[in-house]
């Protein structure tokens, strides 16, 4: 399974009975990623039996409470569980201060490398990458500086279309990593074999981009285009687009014209402000635009075919 993520919270400002603000659990070519961590993470990773030590990441996209909160109090249990290996925090300027005054009032210092990398550009961004996974920056429009996170698997190598391979005695398997990374064939007589005669294209590379919280900001389509799994905050409906501009959020609608123009294959919504009772108010309304939407909703499990996998 290349791509899996959990809504662990995904309401907007303070937290709430069954209500908890946002953080999401992101699994994506073996890699493990935290996006943000609002007060009460701790408690739905547990409940949602997301692995503490698979978690070397973590990705702040600003420095708002309901995005962040929860984010000293799992430092300070990843001490008590006795963490040795480095923890990379990615966020706002400032991140890093806030973090060790916290500790350092505590005296609740840390046996395991804290790394912060702390971000200050309005340019997307490369910020994180290893044999596997990229990670850009989506740069967003809100109060403060605020940046959404494009997380990419590399493409893979092709496969070996191992009947066709045994039709050619000449080839051996010393020969099977050139073909793979897409080389052709010659053979002794000079006669080349494409590679496409030998391999078979691999599975195609999934994407999930994570966009929350903005106001309405269409030049980041570019940078999302064709993504597997779209996350966009969706603060409000469209019969309150005059708060949008006042507190830099977005409506269901907006986010769904988003996920148009991107071309992306699923919409999931989130970050609902508590004025509204009935969610399902936000899916109707996406719906009008684009068709693929969901609904996010704390203990939500996508896989890799972009189903839902189990709902707690």
């Amino acid at each position: 399974m290349s791509l899996q993520l959990t809504i662990l919270g995904c309401h907007s400002a303070t937290p709430r009975v069954n209500a908890y603000p946002t953080s999401q659990y992101l699994e994506i070519n073996n890699r493990h990623f935290l996006i943000d961590c609002g007060e009460g993470t701790q408690r739905q990773m547990r409940k949602y039996k997301v692995g503490f030590s698979k978690i070397d990441h973590i990705f702040i996209s600003h420095l708002h409470g309901d995005h962040f909160f929860g984010l000293i109090g799992l430092i300070s249990t990843y001490g008590i569980l006795n963490r040795e290996k480095d923890l990379h925090i990615y966020g706002p300027e400032g991140i890093k201060e806030l973090t060790l005054i916290q500790l350092k009032l505590t005296k609740s210092y840390t046996k395991y490398n804290l790394v912060f990398h702390e971000l200050t550009s309005k340019e997307s961004e490369l910020i994180f990458e290893d044999d596997k996974v990229t990670v850009h920056t989506i740069p967003l429009d809100h109060r403060i500086y605020t940046n959404g996170f494009l997380f990419a698997e590399k493409p893979k190598p092709r496969n070996l279309h191992i009947d066709n391979i045994k039709q050619y005695s000449e080839i051996e398997t010393c020969d099977y990593h050139n073909i793979k990374a897409g080389k052709d064939f010659v053979l002794s007589t000079g006669e080349i074999v494409p590679n496409s005669e030998l391999t078979i294209d691999p599975p195609k590379t999934k994407s999930f981009a994570f966009c929350s919280d903005t106001l309405f900001k269409p030049d980041i389509v570019p940078i999302i285009k064709n993504v597997t799994v779209l996350y966009h905050e969706a603060t409000f409906l469209k019969d309150r687009e005059d708060l949008c501009e006042r507190t830099k959020h977005a409506t269901a609608e907006q986010a769904a014209i988003i996920a148009r123009d991107a071309n992306v294959e699923k919409l999931i919504i989130g970050h609902y402000s508590s004025r509204y009772p009935d969610l399902s108010a936000f899916k109707k309304e996406a719906e009008t635009v684009f068709e693929n939407v969901e609904l996010a909703e704390a203990g939500q499990t996508y896989d890799a075919s972009l189903t839902l996998e189990s709902t707690y």
